[in-house]
């Protein structure tokens, strides 16, 4: 069953924990997500079952959205609840202050991922090396706040929305925010609300043509060529610039990069889910 969609990960359980209930929920073994989120973090999870697997890397996720809520005064090593070991009472933020903050913080920002986290060091999570006691050594990496916005301030809670760029870490972003506010602080609540038009509807199926960041593209020659897999033609495509692109043929769709007038298949022939159509 090949399956395109969104799921809505509950607080405290693994991205790739929660995969378990959904490969049961829908009878198959080959399942796979984008974007893990730490077990503390709810929300917005895109999923897909057999072929559709293989299409994370084609899909358009940003921007990613969050909401998500700052503990002002709380030192936490994991940079949210799971591992709070001092809690301060720090006086109450100007408003206004909180919000030109905001203002400025959009653009770009770089920063250093948590070592809690699940970035690859030499192929090993930097969590797990941190659980072990290991030295992590995380380069700093440069984000994009496309937007961010106070939602509530009830001191010592504040709620806001980001918008970021794909790969940005919200427990280090929401971490720069309270030092830049003259203190510390972490994060007691995060939800991902949307990954580009992707977001939580009840586990719809998605029609993934809507959702590809290739362009699409067409084959005047003998279609079963592409059916076949057999080499194809530059001459025969309405569009032979460099670029990767989505073909159609009847019921099936496949991914195919021009490079140099030479054509190679990224993806051939997935089938399209008829619960989309």
């Amino acid at each position: 069953m090949n399956r395109l969609f969104v799921v809505n990960k509950p607080i405290f359980v693994s991205s790739n924990r929660y995969m378990n209930s959904i490969k049961r929920k829908y009878g198959t073994k080959k399942v796979g997500y984008s974007g893990t989120l730490d077990p503390f973090a709810t929300g917005c999870l895109i999923t897909a079952t057999g072929q559709y697997t293989k299409l994370f890397r084609f899909l358009d996720k940003s921007p990613k959205v969050y909401k998500a809520t700052l503990w002002l005064g709380v030192y936490s090593e994991t940079l949210d609840i799971e591992s709070v070991s001092r809690i301060e009472n720090i006086d109450e933020l100007p408003i206004n202050g909180i919000v030109k903050l905001f203002e400025d913080m959009i653009g770009e920002i770089e920063y250093i991922p948590p070592k809690y986290s699940a970035k690859k060091i030499k192929g090993q999570r930097a969590c797990d090396m941190a659980r072990r006691g290991e030295e992590v050594d995380i380069k700093p990496i440069v984000s994009i706040i496309y937007d961010i916005k106070l939602i509530n301030y009830n001191h010592p809670f504040l709620s806001f929305e980001i918008s970021v760029s794909e790969g940005a870490y919200i427990r280090s972003i929401a971490s720069i925010i309270a030092q830049k506010l003259g203190t510390f602080g972490a994060l007691s609540s995060l939800q991902r609300v949307s990954e580009g038009k992707f977001r939580y509807e009840n586990e719809k199926a998605l029609n993934p043509l809507e959702y590809l960041i290739t362009k699409p593209n067409s084959y005047n020659g003998d279609l079963q060529d592409i059916n076949l897999g057999k080499k194809l033609n530059i001459k025969y495509f309405d569009i032979q610039k460099d670029g990767i692109y989505h073909i159609v043929t009847d019921d099936f769709f496949s991914i195919i990069e021009i490079k140099e007038s030479q054509i190679k298949y990224l993806l051939n022939r997935l089938a399209i889910s008829k619960e989309t159509l």
